[in-house]
């Protein structure tokens, strides 16, 4: 008998994703890493020779998730890699009901046994966000676990006409300071409140292909984890989205 979240199973015996390291000079938290100081110079100051390449991207503040195809079946999931459905928490519910919606726009990009992750941002986290477009952005395309390149991912999301994450730079290394300056106000997607930090992306070429190497990311100094909320704030939770909130018209692309 299952008696919490913990008991049900993970339908692609995994987590759907791994946490991501940080830059050095990043916000951390407790459980949080650090990429090492190498690693972290060829992103950030120095690419090793013409075969790499960076991508960098706005991070944001939401709730990781995944819809993965089984089969001609789409589930939607956590992070942690269990049902959405089965959670107790309405923005995981929210998420559940909104990939059931979609399913054929998930099919569309998905093989089986592939899976799409990204960020949930129906409800505010520690930023609020004035949203002109879905409240799903996809930032990984996983295929047998691995993450597709950057290129392969935004051409395969074009067939479900999903989101991505601004981009702030694609091409060699780039520093942090340099980073965040690029980002306009608000960033890409309309945030309301600071920018949460940036995301780099260190991809290679590797013969014919690409391969992802790594994924980092800087997370500004004075950010502080779900600030907004309610078990923190003890207030009511802020929804950047809700099904009632908008027309249905609005919430396809």
């Amino acid at each position: 008998m299952v008696t919490s979240l913990d008991d049900t199973p993970r339908p692609l015996g995994r987590k759907a994703y791994g946490s991501i390291p940080h830059l050095p000079g990043s916000r951390t938290g407790p459980a949080d890493k650090h990429l090492s100081l190498a690693l972290a110079r060829i992103c950030t100051e120095r690419l090793r020779d013409e075969k790499d390449h960076v991508v960098v991207l706005e991070k944001l503040d939401g709730s990781c998730v995944a819809a993965a195809r089984l089969g001609d079946d789409i589930v939607a999931l956590g992070r942690e890699g269990r049902l959405a459905a089965h959670s107790p928490n309405e923005a995981r519910q929210l998420w559940s009901a909104w990939v059931a919606t979609h399913t054929e726009r998930f099919l569309a990009v998905l093989q089986p046994g592939e899976w799409l992750v990204g960020e949930w941002l129906a409800l505010a986290h520690g930023t609020r966000y004035a949203l002109t477009h879905e409240p799903f952005v996809a930032f990984d395309l996983m295929h047998q676990g691995t993450r597709l390149p950057w290129a392969q991912l935004t051409s395969r999301v074009q067939a479900g006409g999903f989101i991505t994450p601004g981009v702030i730079h694609k091409g060699g290394a780039l520093d942090i300071d340099t980073a965040m300056a690029r980002l306009p106000a608000g960033g890409f997607h309309h945030a309301l409140d600071s920018v949460e930090g940036a995301v780099w992306r260190l991809e290679r070429q590797d013969g014919e292909g690409v391969r992802v190497e790594l994924l980092t990311k800087y997370v500004r100094r004075d950010k502080v984890d779900g600030s907004l909320l309610p078990e923190n704030t003890g207030r009511p939770a802020i929804w950047n989205w809700r099904p009632s909130a908008r027309p249905p018209k609005d919430v396809l692309p």
